[in-house]
């Protein structure tokens, strides 16, 4: 481009004179004849050279003049014309000292390199892996010698799989035959860059297969109602491991920082079915629950009655007699508090006294009474 430009004020000038010469004014500023004459005056001019110039004198011609433009537009004839730098006092062109500013600017840019706390620099030389920088600011070799590749070991990546929209499923096998919808999600982040950036082609994507490896490994080993209860926190460690075992044998240089499953569901076309029998499971599990209570009260009670027997019993051996008499008054105690009769001794005047029978007029009198006071 600067060829071109540098050229541009010569070929714009000799345009301008023409291949025969300008026109000139005469002293009178009429224009002058240029087909009559010789020198001027009367024969044709000479179209190579100059305007403005007597036929006798002799001076470059256009042709020289524009190659003399155009050597200044590289710098060689010392001129200022366009798309070249400018002299130093010297004449000498300024190029070579722009050269050196350029190498130098190289050379800084490509030689120190600044590693951040959180990063680690891989370097390269000549396209094969060097050495790692730590944090701070390391000197390599310039470019394209050695590169530098700066890569964030701490940030912590995270990949979801399946997704919690009814639309899109992730369907999974269990143990025992059923088919399940997951969505879950892998965190991990950078052990080794080095390894991570040579080892696979590309990391983000091995790490997602090795995760649905690793889950449809783990739950195809557990039943569906793990899958979906309390199961969960034991198949996310399982996965976890396995992904690092996968991982680590890959050399990849990765590191799982563990697995949240967020949705475990059954497949949309039989949820409605797999709700109703889960709710007919739950129905079942509280009446097996109300059962189990109900005997735990009977089994109480009569661990209770054993425990008081066993103690009559030992209180039995001590004194037989009396706690045969004992058992005899409170058993007839019991029946007969319950009858209309009371049995007196012979001998009495009176044989028979309907006592029962005296205690409820009493106590029938006593209530009227009570009745009979409130109402006034």
């Amino acid at each position: 481009m600067k060829r071109i430009f540098g050229w541009m004020p010569g070929i714009a000038s000799a345009m301008a004179q023409g291949p025969w010469g300008g026109k000139s004014d005469g002293p009178d500023g009429s224009e002058g004849k240029g087909g009559e004459g010789k020198g001027g005056e009367g024969g044709p001019r000479n179209p190579w050279t100059q305007p403005g110039r007597p036929t006798g004198s002799k001076g470059p011609s256009a042709i020289e003049e524009l190659l003399r433009r155009s050597k200044e537009s590289f710098g060689q004839g010392g001129g200022g014309g366009f798309g070249h730098l400018p002299p130093r006092p010297s004449g000498k062109a300024l190029w070579p000292a722009a050269v050196g500013i350029l190498v130098l600017l190289w050379l800084v840019l490509t030689c120190f390199h600044r590693v951040g706390p959180q990063e680690r620099g891989v370097v390269t030389l000549l396209g094969k892996y060097s050495r790692t920088l730590s944090p701070g600011i390391s000197l390599t070799l310039p470019a394209p010698l050695e590169n530098v590749t700066t890569v964030d070991v701490e940030e912590i990546r995270t990949i979801d799989i399946g997704s919690t929209r009814a639309e899109s499923e992730n369907l999974v096998l269990t143990g025992d035959q059923n088919i399940i919808d997951l969505a879950y999600s892998v965190r991990w982040n950078i052990r080794s860059p080095e390894l991570y950036l040579f080892q696979l082609s590309d990391p983000d994507a091995s790490v997602r297969e090795v995760a649905e490896s690793a889950m449809r490994s783990v739950v195809a080993s557990v039943s569906l109602d793990d899958a979906l209860g309390a199961g969960r926190t034991g198949i996310e460690q399982q996965v976890e491991q396995r992904m690092q075992e996968i991982l680590d044998g890959y050399k990849s240089g990765i590191r799982v920082q563990g697995v949240a499953i967020k949705q475990a569901d059954p497949p949309t076309a039989v949820n409605d079915a797999f709700k109703a029998v889960s709710a007919a499971q739950q129905t079942a599990q509280t009446y097996l629950n109300e059962a189990r209570a109900a005997a735990q009260q009977v089994t109480a009670k009569a661990q209770g009655e054993a425990a008081a027997f066993d103690k009559v019993y030992e209180q039995y051996k001590l004194s037989p007699d009396v706690t045969r008499r004992r058992m005899y008054y409170e058993t007839m105690e019991g029946v007969l508090s319950n009858v209309d009769k009371t049995i007196v001794e012979s001998g009495n005047v009176t044989p028979y006294l309907p006592l029962p029978e005296l205690k409820r007029k009493a106590q029938a009198a006593a209530a009227q009474g009570t009745a009979t006071g409130e109402g006034q």
